[in-house]
């Protein structure tokens, strides 16, 4: 009969340990699952801020490349002028 008990009150024990196994991998799950939903709706808003802001960078790089092939050949064609100027001189 000690025998029965024991083994009944070995069974119960891991009965309750196997509980509290399954109490804490649920915990980690929704702790996991948790992080899980914030990691996405942080990944969500910001594609959308992405989305959503314009690019005032791209803008003033293309005004900025504009602004310096004009200026650039501007003086290009000046610097070409004033040697030909010099050269009709010269002859």
């Amino acid at each position: 009969m000690k025998n029965i008990e024991e083994m009944l009150s070995t069974v119960k024990i891991a009965e309750i340990l196997n509980r509290k196994e399954d109490e804490t991998e649920k915990k980690i799950l929704w702790v996991l699952a948790i992080i899980g939903a914030v990691a996405a709706i942080a990944g969500i808003a910001y594609a959308v801020y992405r989305y959503l802001t314009p690019d005032y960078l791209e803008d003033f790089d293309e005004d900025f490349d504009e602004d310096f092939d004009e200026d650039f050949y501007d003086d290009l064609e000046k610097a070409e002028a004033a040697k030909d100027a010099e050269a009709e001189k010269e002859e």
